[in-house]
């Protein structure tokens, strides 16, 4: 029984992790680094380095920086454009530390299967964005952003201390993305079109 609780363990704080990265990477480590160092949580040797005080001040100054950049209309976009290249590596990286000391191999398999909830995660905050972003007001911009914030810390507490319940939501989500992402490359794609109709020449009058 104990090593069943082990694994819903080691299984949430890998996906939770993962799947946090995606919507704020420096949100996710501060929060696990403050867990760590606290002494709320036992985080795995592979994973003890975001509890060192610099990489906890790192994170969360890069947090402030986001908090603001990702409520900014336009500024959001290209935010979540350069942070591609940098949340979904990271996220691959914090599942498979997550795992603890195991085979090389389960690490990969945890990294990957890390970075593709952390890649569909990033897509589907991305891509929110971009559909909320053709609306003039910035109001609901912000309140996507805040509800991202508040998912990130709800989703970590839940991964961290009820972790049968976070996997249930997470599969929950899971299910979610599957249905939301292909409207959501439809919508980019219309307002591409929408954009790009700006730019073309007037044709030329008879």
């Amino acid at each position: 029984m104990q090593e069943y609780q082990t694994l819903i363990q080691v299984i949430a704080l890998t996906m939770g992790a993962a799947w946090a990265s995606g919507i704020n990477l420096y949100a996710t480590i501060a929060i696990l680094g403050l867990a760590g160092n606290s002494g709320y949580i036992d985080l795995p040797e592979t994973l003890a380095v975001v509890q060192d005080p610099m990489v906890i001040i790192a994170a969360g100054f890069m947090y402030c920086v986001e908090f603001f950049a990702d409520k900014t209309p336009g500024l959001d976009t290209g935010w979540d454009a350069i942070h591609t290249f940098i949340r979904i590596p990271a996220g691959a990286m914090l599942a498979a530390g997550a795992v603890g000391d195991v085979t090389p191999a389960l690490a990969v398999a945890a990294g990957l299967v890390g970075g593709t909830v952390t890649a569909a995660t990033h897509a589907t905050k991305a891509g929110t964005r971009v559909l909320i972003n053709t609306s003039p007001e910035p109001f609901s911009n912000w309140g996507a952003s805040l509800a991202g914030d508040l998912a990130v810390f709800a989703g970590l507490w839940a991964a961290l201390s009820h972790p049968v319940l976070f996997l249930i939501a997470f599969v929950l989500f899971l299910g979610l993305m599957i249905w939301l992402l292909p409207k959501l490359m439809r919508g980019i794609a219309a307002v591409g079109r929408k954009v790009g109709s700006w730019f073309k020449p007037a044709p030329a009058s008879g």
